[in-house]
């Protein structure tokens, strides 16, 4: 009789009926302790190991029990991320980078969305905690005083994402809106535009970059910024709305500021349907640099995120807590800065 591969499966015992461990670790050839660490530590086998376990576990039809390995090891292996949308891709960059490096150290997410609202936020933390979460990540630094509350006594691993403040829950991986907004005001001023408006969708984030706007712009000897606001989340509507808006009042800008692409190209739109002439009668400026910014026409000018970084330094922050690592002193709080792309509409 041939002898069986050590490194193939062994398939005539697959199909078992309600497979257990120790009927993957047979079909895999390997022992019981190296599929649970294959499903639950796959830091810690080899590859080929992996590999083999994961057939097994297809062949099977094995549904790992997370709850009882959870218990047994005081860990639950699984991250929640709160994040206010997904009708938009501006968080997209950081939600992937962030779900596959915890995916390669054998952890599972669990997203929730706020809706823009610390309230819902509350409320979905009420419900993510019961089940002992080994982190959490949050987007944005505003929340409800219960839910501050709540995470302090929680002693969950805490990331403020997308934004920095004065007092971080725990550690916070992000930029300044504030520093944006400023940023794009002067970017604006020293290329020569003098009547800027602003068209921002009224989640927090977003109002605090176009509120630092108006704020420099009047430090610059400017006439205070009309600022339109509009109910989030962001779309191409909102832009067209917003610039209808600013002209329906007698509002003649030769600049607008949006806190978002979407937004922008909402404005670039309407621009096109009236007549307005993108940059010689307008100048438009976004925020996000998404994929789509740079082949609009005319092609957008923005402010660029890196938000793979940010996902990735989330990431990392997480799992050097997970595996009783403080991170370094700088390492809490790190800024991860922006950068302003100019383009052919400004």
């Amino acid at each position: 009789m041939a002898k069986k591969s050590s490194s193939t499966v062994d398939r005539s015992t697959a199909g078992i009926s309600n497979p257990t461990l120790i009927d993957v670790a047979k079909v895999a050839g390997v022992s019981p302790i190296t599929v649970s660490r294959a499903l639950h530590r796959p830091e810690v086998v080899s590859e080929k190991a992996r590999e083999k376990v994961l057939e097994a576990v297809r062949l099977t039809g094995y549904v790992p029990n997370m709850l009882a390995g959870g218990l047994a090891s005081n860990k639950s292996r699984l991250v929640a991320i709160f994040v206010p949308t997904i009708a938009h891709s501006i968080f997209a960059d950081t939600i992937q980078a962030l779900m596959d490096r915890l995916a390669a150290a054998g952890y599972q997410a669990l997203i929730g969305l706020t809706g823009y609202s610390a309230e819902q936020e509350e409320q979905l933390l009420g419900a993510v905690l019961g089940r002992r979460p080994d982190g959490i990540v949050l987007t944005g630094t505003l929340h409800t005083e219960q839910s501050r509350q709540r995470l302090l006594q929680a002693g969950v691993p805490v990331v403020e994402a997308w934004d920095l403040s004065d007092s971080p829950i725990d550690m916070q991986v992000g930029f300044s809106h504030e520093k944006v907004g400023q940023a794009m005001a002067r970017h604006l001023h020293d290329r020569g535009y003098r009547h800027v408006s602003v068209i921002s969708v009224d989640d927090p984030r977003a109002l605090r970059r176009s509120r630092a706007v108006v704020a420099e712009l009047e430090k610059l000897g400017i006439t205070k910024a009309p600022l339109e606001a509009l109910s989030a989340p962001a779309t191409l509507l909102s832009g067209r709305t917003g610039l209808k808006q600013l002209l329906a009042k007698g509002i003649q800008p030769d600049a607008i500021v949006c806190s978002s692409d979407t937004v922008a190209q909402g404005v670039l739109a309407e621009a096109a349907s009236q007549g307005i002439a993108v940059p010689e009668a307008l100048a438009v400026l976004g925020f996000g640099n998404l994929s789509a910014a740079a082949h609009v026409y005319p092609p957008l000018s923005t402010v660029s995120v890196d938000g793979t970084r940010i996902g990735t330094l989330v990431a990392e922050a997480l799992l050097q807590r997970f595996q009783g690592k403080e991170p370094l002193r700088e390492s809490i709080c790190i800024d991860t800065g922006f950068k302003i792309i100019d383009r052919s509409t400004t």
